[in-house]
C-alpha cells in the first residue's frame, strides 16, 4: 500500500468534475497504465506524462488491487485441455545475497519467484502466485490452479521438486507429467551470463496418462519471456528492480490483466480470455481506470505533506 501519503497532483491534471476532484483525468491514467505494461519505468513515466512519481507509484497500486479482484473473480470455471506451469525469478530492494548488506532492507528484500499456469491452447495465463521457489509457495499456487479449472486436465511442470509435492498435497485431479531437461556442464558461451547449452529432454509421467505429444512447457516459458520484456522490473542486469514486494505484485496483476484481456494475441486473433470464453470483447485499458474508480470511490484529496524523519521510521 502507499502508507496512507496523500499525494498533490498537478494543477493542470485536475479533472473537470464540477465537484472540483483533482484526480488525473482518463487520458493521462490510460498513457501511464499502458506505459508501465509496455516496459516503461515508473521515473520516465513521470517524466514524460508530467506527473509526480508518487502519482505514478499510486496508481499503480490502485491498479494492481483493482486488477488483481477482477482475475480472481473473473478466471473461474475455466474449460482447459493442457496446462503448463513455471517460475521466474526477480528480486524485490536486494537479491538475497545482498540483502545482509543493504541498509534498512525491508522484511520481504530478496529473491522473488513469480509462479505461472498457461492453457496451452488459448494461452490464458489462468493462475498466478507470488513468493519464494518453496514447496509452500507451490502448494498455495497449485490449489489456486485447481480451484479455477472446469475440468480435468493434463499438467506439465518443469523438473523443480516442489511441484510434485504441491501437486500431490492439493490433491490435483490431472494426468500429469514433468518434463526435465538436460544442460551441458562444459559448455563455455561467448559471456559470463549466456546460459548453459540445453542437449536434451526427459518426459517423465508422474500421475494419470499425460500423452506424450504434449508434454512442453515451451509456451509458458515464451510468456515468461514476455514478462521479462514487458515490465521494466523484471529487465535483467539494470537498476531496474522492484524497491517493494507489494508494488511488484501490483505491478504483476497490472501486466496479467493487459496480457489476459487486452493484449490481442497474433496467433490467436484475440485476447487470451476472449479464447477461453471468459469475455466476448477485446478489452481495454480504460476498463482497467473503470475497474479502479469502481473500487476506489471519489473523493477529493488533501495537499501532499511531506513526512518528517520520525514519521516515516513509524
Amino acid at each position: 500500500m502507499c502508507g496512507g501519503v496523500k499525494v498533490l497532483l498537478d494543477p493542470k491534471h485536475k479533472s473537470s468534475d464540477t465537484r472540483g476532484m483533482n484526480k488525473l483525468p482518463l487520458q493521462t491514467r490510460v498513457q501511464i497504465l499502458t506505459m508501465l505494461c509496455e516496459g516503461s519505468s515508473m521515473r520516465s513515466i513521470s517524466r514524460i506524462t508530467g506527473v509526480s512519481i508518487n502519482t505514478v507509484t499510486k496508481l499503480l497500486v490502485d491498479a494492481g488491487m483493482a486488477c488483481a479482484a477482477f482475475h480472481d473473480a473473473t478466471v473461474r470455471n475455466v474449460p482447459v485441455a493442457r496446462v503448463q506451469c513455471d517460475e521466474i525469478w526477480s528480486f524485490a530492494y536486494a537479491k538475497n545475497k545482498n540483502v545482509k548488506f543493504a541498509k534498512a532492507a525491508p522484511e520481504a528484500a530478496g529473491d522473488v519467484w513469480t509462479w505461472t499456469a498457461l492453457d496451452a491452447d488459448s494461452k490464458l495465463i489462468v493462475s498466478w502466485h507470488v513468493g519464494d521457489r518453496s514447496q509452500h509457495t507451490g502448494i498455495s499456487f497449485m490449489a489456486d490452479l485447481k480451484a479455477r479449472l472446469a475440468n480435468r486436465v493434463q499438467l506439465t511442470t518443469d523438473g523443480h521438486k516442489a511441484y510434485l509435492k504441491a501437486v500431490a498435497e492439493v490433491d490435483f485431479d490431472a494426468d500429469y507429467a514433468m518434463l526435465n531437461k538436460i544442460f551441458a556442464t562444459d559448455y563455455a558461451g561467448p559471456g559470463r551470463y549466456s546460459p548453459p547449452k540445453c542437449i536434451g529432454a526427459v518426459k517423465e509421467a508422474i500421475m494419470g496418462n499425460p500423452d506424450p505429444q504434449h508434454v512442453s512447457t515451451s509456451f509458458v516459458e515464451r510468456q515468461n519471456l514476455t514478462m521479462r520484456m514487458s515490465m521494466r522490473r523484471f529487465t535483467r542486469l539494470t537498476n531496474a528492480f522492484s524497491k517493494k514486494f507489494e508494488n511488484h505484485c501490483h505491478a504483476l496483476a497490472l501486466y496479467f490483466f493487459f496480457y489476459n484481456f487486452c493484449r490481442v494475441h497474433k496467433t490467436l486473433g484475440a485476447t487470451p480470455a476472449m479464447a477461453s470464453g471468459l469475455v466476448d470483447h477485446v478489452m481495454k485499458m480504460e476498463d482497467a481506470v473503470t475497474l479502479i474508480d469502481a473500487r476506489v470511490p471519489n473523493q477529493v484529496r488533501g495537499p501532499y505533506k511531506k513526512q518528517s524523519p520520525e514519521e516515516i521510521s513509524n
